[in-house]
């Protein structure tokens, strides 16, 4: 099992919100876990800071939720990234615009995030969320060859 520190936000008496280290690109970042998100995604201005934007594709699929009905997704494979310990390879990740929801955690004083670990990772790897602990635990392994 893998043991990954979290850290617990609170959101001005409006509940909180769950934050991860992650380390894409050689460079270390804050995300949110989201056990509500269906799928992992990263913000689109950072990633296009990292890799050409000919390496995005644009997905035919529009994204639902955050903050709004439609947004034009891509999608990425994200080659390596880590979550504390726990190495990640080959990840395939939607991509989007989050500079709504980054500039509203600069107002909270937060800082930026990279994105949303979503339910397609958390539900692979069996996470299990320890909230007085603050921590997050991987019951299984990333396949590595």
């Amino acid at each position: 099992m893998i043991t990954i520190p979290l850290e617990i936000i609170h959101l001005q008496d409006d509940g909180f919100h769950i934050l991860v280290e992650v380390v894409v690109f050689g460079q270390s970042f804050k995300a949110v876990l989201d056990t509500g998100a269906s799928k992992t995604v990263f913000d689109k201005n950072t990633i296009e800071q990292y890799v050409d934007k000919e390496t995005l594709l644009l997905s035919d699929k529009l994204s639902t939720g955050l903050g709004t009905n439609s947004m034009e997704s891509h999608e990425l494979i994200l080659p390596e990234w880590c979550m504390g310990n726990f190495k990640l390879q080959d990840t395939h990740i939607a991509v989007l615009d989050l500079s709504m929801i980054n500039h509203a955690y600069q107002m909270l004083e937060i800082g930026a995030i990279i994105g949303v670990i979503g339910g397609d990772i958390l539900m692979q790897y069996g996470a299990v969320i320890d909230y007085p602990q603050e921590k997050l635990f991987f019951q299984s392994l990333p396949f590595t060859s």
